[in-house]
């Protein structure tokens, strides 16, 4: 189950046919799972793309929650804003893709994992990939009422301000090689347990 949702589903075998995952199916219990492949530019390309992929549309209004950290209401006012904060990110361009997708149909929920790829305005800035968990509900008509986009804002911006490759790039150059050459030398003393590991811990630490 996807994190911070409440409902547990009974995902057994009567509820979910092995048939969903090529191309989606309808069973009595109201659960969907099914596959897609979108690769759009823009996020209001992918949204139009997604619910199309689910046979539901976007209506004028909309309860869009930005991670807790906002809330709109209008389609309008969350393309428009996406496009000004991602230039303010050093952002020029923003794939997205997805590849499956779940649909309580019973309960009139969709929810799936995007992937978006990050390409930087400026050279000195780093590319990045990013996964974000959207949950999407409709109403009796099939229009879009409520969208929830959850995702770890502070690895974003860690990965935004260039710090999460500084990161990777000191750990495997620097940290890795010495580590290395400190497990293989331990491993050669031939007493390579807890007891051993704590007492070296402890004649550093002193």
């Amino acid at each position: 189950m996807p994190p911070q949702q409440t409902n547990h589903l009974d995902l057994d075998s009567s509820t979910i046919s092995a048939g969903g995952v090529n191309g989606g199916t309808r069973p009595s219990k109201g659960i969907e799972v099914g596959s897609c492949n979108i690769n759009e530019i823009g996020l209001e390309s992918f949204i139009r793309r997604i619910v199309g992929e689910i046979d539901i549309h976007l209506t004028e209004d909309c309860h869009f929650n930005l991670n807790d950290r906002a809330v709109m209401y209008k389609w309008k006012d969350v393309f428009e804003i996406e496009q000004v904060y991602t230039k303010c990110l050093g952002i020029s361009e923003r794939l997205y893709r997805c590849h499956a997708y779940t649909h309580e149909v019973d309960k009139r929920l969709t929810y799936f994992i995007l992937e978006e790829f990050n390409k930087r305005s400026y050279s000195f800035l780093p590319d990045f990939k990013y996964y974000v968990l959207i949950f999407c509900s409709y109403d009796e008509n099939r229009g879009v009422c409520e969208v929830s986009v959850q995702y770890d804002q502070m690895s974003f911006f860690l990965h935004c301000m260039g710090i999460t490759t500084m990161t990777r790039w000191i750990l495997a150059n620097i940290s890795t090689p010495p580590a290395k050459f400190w497990a293989k030398s331990f491993a050669a003393t031939g007493c390579v347990n807890p007891f051993t590991f704590l007492l070296f811990i402890a004649v550093l630490v002193w």
